[in-house]
């Protein structure tokens, strides 16, 4: 047998079948792989669902306008002087208009308030709970892209009537059409539910801009002016005509670019928790992977020697050994990546989101999520078997065969 692959191949074979007189510490190895890949997945499900909720809810058709030089809607404020001129602004800008010829647009505020019990029959299941709560005019849904009313009716102007998020209603019990919610000092009656096709819409709640200004002590105050853009390129239109109001200063983004950049930054911040912790782990696998492969190198001290005796290479010893770590490894990876898909792909869970309030999302255990913890997993087994791997070619061979005898 002078080829090398034949060799490898040979030793490889071997090394497999033997398998089962090593079957705790190769078992172990294989658990410890999955741990981490599975650990590692779900960090990055998170993320990865976090970022996909987000992207869902932003459009490149409609253009936010920010007040004072801030890119998030709760650090702005837009004076009413600058509103006016807004609104007021002639000629081809790149926005749309209604019959009446006025910029399709919506003034909006969006405080965090806090679910109150009403009664013993009407309450949330987490009173306490912050939520974002948005004021907005009547063309509000209209602006966006991609909102359908999926029950009920929109709120009526100058009233305390709200519309609930579908993902909302489905977290938190006491939102059924009809019924009455303390959010704040005041209660509110759900008169409708709406749809943003898993958006981070649909954890926010909708009102009437006055009666939300009113109702937390935030008069005459408009944070955000949402405008439906003619065309994605219609912003820098937008952009240009604002440029020449000198009043205030202002940022003009697309809703898509809006929400895209908060997912980055939360996103970012979810891996920065998860890789540390999966890479802790790994060391500790790779340990692990390094007293496995070692454990099978001096079981088969024997059946190394021999072969070597007969004419096998050290390269087929190595690649014989090192390989049998990286399938031991991919078994993990596959049990690993099946175990994360199984627990944690579309889980609902929540977090605080850029407007200081509760956001729900799904978890998506994406093929790169799957693609970048398989990867760890492997080199998990390819560092852990290499010193091994050397080992197995270093075998002392006569004091092997002596051992045997």
């Amino acid at each position: 047998m002078s080829s090398t692959f034949r060799q490898t191949q040979v030793m490889l074979r071997a090394n497999l079948l033997s398998l089962p007189r090593r079957l705790a510490v190769s078992l172990s190895m294989t658990l410890s792989v999955a741990l981490v890949v599975c650990v590692l997945a779900g960090f990055l499900a998170m993320a990865a669902g976090f970022e996909q909720t987000l992207k869902a809810t932003g459009s490149p058709t409609v253009a936010v306008v920010l007040g004072g030089g801030s890119n998030q809607e709760t650090g702005s404020d837009i004076p009413p002087e600058t509103l006016r001129s807004i609104m007021a602004l002639g000629g081809p800008v790149g926005v749309r208009r209604d019959a009446g010829g006025n910029l399709l647009a919506s003034r909006e505020v969006i405080v965090p308030a806090a679910v109150g019990p009403m009664s013993a029959d009407h309450r949330a299941e987490e009173s306490g709970t912050v939520l974002a709560l948005r004021g907005m005019d009547l063309a509000g849904p209209k602006v966006r892209d991609g909102v359908d009313l999926s029950a009920g009716r929109l709120f009526t102007p100058g009233t305390h009537e709200i519309v609930v998020g579908a993902g909302l209603a489905q977290r938190i019990s006491g939102f059924d059409l009809g019924k009455r919610v303390r959010l704040g000092a005041l209660d509110w009656t759900v008169v409708g539910h709406f749809s943003a096709h898993g958006g981070a819409f649909e954890s926010e709640i909708w009102a009437d801009l006055d009666s939300v200004r009113a109702g937390f002590d935030r008069q005459g105050e408009v944070q955000s002016l949402r405008l439906r853009l003619e065309s994605p390129a219609g912003l820098a239109a937008l952009q240009a005509a604002l440029a020449r109001l000198t009043t205030a200063p202002l940022v003009a983004v697309s809703e898509a670019d809006l929400y895209a950049g908060q997912s980055g930054r939360t996103a970012d911040l979810i891996r920065l928790f998860g890789w540390p912790l999966a890479l802790l782990m790994a060391v500790g696998a790779t340990a692990g992977a390094l007293n496995t492969m070692m454990s099978s190198v001096a079981d088969r001290s024997v059946e190394i020697a021999t072969l070597r005796a007969l004419g096998f290479n050290r390269t087929a010893a190595f690649c014989a050994t090192w390989t049998e770590a990286a399938v031991l490894a991919l078994v993990g990876v596959a049990v690993g990546i099946a175990l994360s898909w199984g627990i944690f792909n579309g889980w609902q869970a929540s977090t605080l989101g850029a407007n200081n309030a509760q956001m729900g999302f799904s978890l998506q255990v994406t093929g790169r999520v799957m693609l970048t913890s398989g990867i760890l997993g492997l080199a998990i087994g390819l560092l852990g078997g290499a010193l091994p791997a050397l080992a197995a070619t270093r075998l002392p061979l006569t004091a092997a065969l002596r051992a045997a005898a």
